[in-house]
Parts: C-alpha cells; structure tokens; sequence
C-alpha cells in the first residue's frame, strides 16, 4: 500500500517486475495467444504445461 505522501515518488516495485516477466514468457507459447479452449481447467493445464516447458529449457 502507498500512503497518501508518498503517492507522488516513484519506486520500482520488485514483485511486479517478476509477473511481468513471466507474462512475457507465457507470450512466447503460441497455443497461449488466444483463448481457444472451451473450459478455464484447460487453459489452466496449458499456462501449467507452458510454465513446466519454461522450467525444463533452464536446466
């Protein structure tokens, strides 16, 4: 939360950099792109299938 002071000074918040981040690589899964399934649970499954592939390449 910001206090009303404070409201006017700019300061990188690093929880925000990681989401962003991450939003950038689930760009990169083409399935991802649009919202093509019928049901949230498979969707749900392919950002978790996108996610695990994300995590195999860094090893």
């Amino acid at each position: 939360m910001v206090k009303r002071n404070e409201a006017h000074t700019f300061v990188v918040l690093p929880q925000r950099w990681v989401v962003e981040r991450s939003f950038g690589w689930l760009e990169k899964c083409r399935r991802l792109w649009k919202n093509c399934e019928r049901t949230l649970n498979t969707s749900l499954q392919f950002v978790h299938l996108a996610f695990l592939a994300l995590l195999l390449r860094r090893l």
